[in-house]
């Protein structure tokens, strides 16, 4: 009987070191699992609604996308500069004012990248990559020469342009994804055309969102921020995520910064696509008027209790706002019900209307509310 018992002890002692054996083994798992992903969340959504897996590895991403980016080559003719002869009066009594030793003009080369969405040869890029360009050549993997390519439609307030190639095969092409999802942390990578260095990847994450920034005279009002190198030439070429969809499109980077650059959001692309390729412009509501922030000054001046709402400063003559009673001096205190706060909230509502849609406007006007209704026209 003491027998039996010792071996019911033995077995018992031998049960539990396995299972604390099988315990530590399946920690040591997860802990390998946890420190060192084989695939890890990518930051889109399928329309079930259920989560992608990306590779952890982006060879896989780069290797499947990177056919699709392409090279942008623009080159744009100035005339020459003025000839210093053409200041001295002798000269231009003899000659006349309109001779010029060198009468070509100048020919330069900018450098920029795109990717194709369609496979018929349709590329997107930046406005400012081909802005001017009496020429465009694209490079092509797979292709021995660049292709000649051509303007379908660009938008300069956008910095967006879709451009065409012809070919006689169907081309490789990047899956748009869906920017709203992306969140701030978010791995992204960057392919691109920095000074020239052919399909150079760079891998970051998304720093920031929504960011307005003015870069050469052009106001950017929602630009996704990453720490992805982004150098000159990066400019048009897509932002990815780990599952490969185009998430943005590389536009600038601060000079004065390092590990700063920036993308125009894919939804902002999808908004206006279609246009560009079907209209060659970006169509757009229009009202006629331009706005200024209240500050405490023209509140106290025109009566109202505070700075909100956006003030009317000007009214374009014969243009929908003022067939409808919009006037100068008015406060636009909401559009269609909804509050607005400065002129960028009213912008942004007349932007997203459709061409001939009513608006509500209701207006602080000779220290009381009123209300006019606009219907939109197109922006000329």
């Amino acid at each position: 009987m003491l027998r039996l018992k010792e071996r019911f002890s033995v077995l018992g002692i031998l049960l539990i070191g396995f299972l604390m054996g099988a315990m530590f083994i399946a920690g040591g798992v997860t802990a390998y699992k946890f420190y060192f992903p084989k695939t890890v969340v990518a930051e889109d959504y399928s329309s079930s609604g259920q989560i992608k897996i990306g590779p952890a590895d982006i060879t896989q991403t780069v290797r499947k996308a990177s056919p699709a980016v392409v090279n942008i080559e623009s080159y744009t003719e100035q005339p020459s500069e003025a000839n210093p002869f053409l200041n001295d009066p002798f000269f231009r009594e003899f000659f006349g004012r309109d001779f010029n030793l060198n009468p070509f003009p100048e020919r330069s080369k900018g450098i920029g990248t795109g990717f194709i969405f369609d496979k018929s040869g349709l590329i997107i890029t930046n406005e400012h990559v081909i802005h001017g360009a009496s020429d465009i050549e694209v490079k092509i993997t797979g292709f021995d020469k660049p292709v000649k390519a051509k303007v379908v439609g660009s938008d300069k307030e956008l910095d967006l342009a879709v451009l065409k190639v012809s070919v006689n095969k169907d081309l490789p092409v990047l899956k748009l994804g869906d920017s709203d999802k992306t969140e701030v942390g978010s791995w992204v990578i960057a392919i691109g055309n920095p000074y020239g260095l052919d399909h150079t990847v760079t891998v970051g994450v998304i720093s920031a969102k929504g960011r307005p920034v003015t870069i050469s005279n052009r106001l950017y009002k929602n630009l996704l921020q990453t720490d992805a190198a982004i150098n000159p030439g990066n400019s048009g070429g897509p932002l990815l995520n780990t599952a490969g969809e185009v998430i943005g499109i590389n536009t600038a980077v601060n000079a004065s910064a390092q590990g700063i650059g920036f993308a125009i959001p894919i939804a902002t692309v999808k908004e206006v696509l279609d246009d560009l390729v079907n209209k060659g412009k970006v169509v757009k509501a229009y009202i006629g008027v331009y706005l200024q922030p209240v500050d405490e000054e023209l509140a106290r001046y025109f009566g109202a209790s505070n700075t909100e709402g956006a003030l009317v400063a000007y009214v374009v003559p014969g243009g929908p706002a003022e067939k409808a009673g919009l006037q100068r001096g008015d406060i636009i205190l909401e559009i269609n019900k909804k509050k607005i706060k400065n002129p960028d909230d009213a912008t942004e509502i007349i932007r997203r209307s459709k061409i001939g849609e009513s608006l509500v406007f209701q207006v602080f006007r000779d220290k009381h509310t009123e209300y006019v209704t606009v219907k939109t026209g197109e922006k000329p």
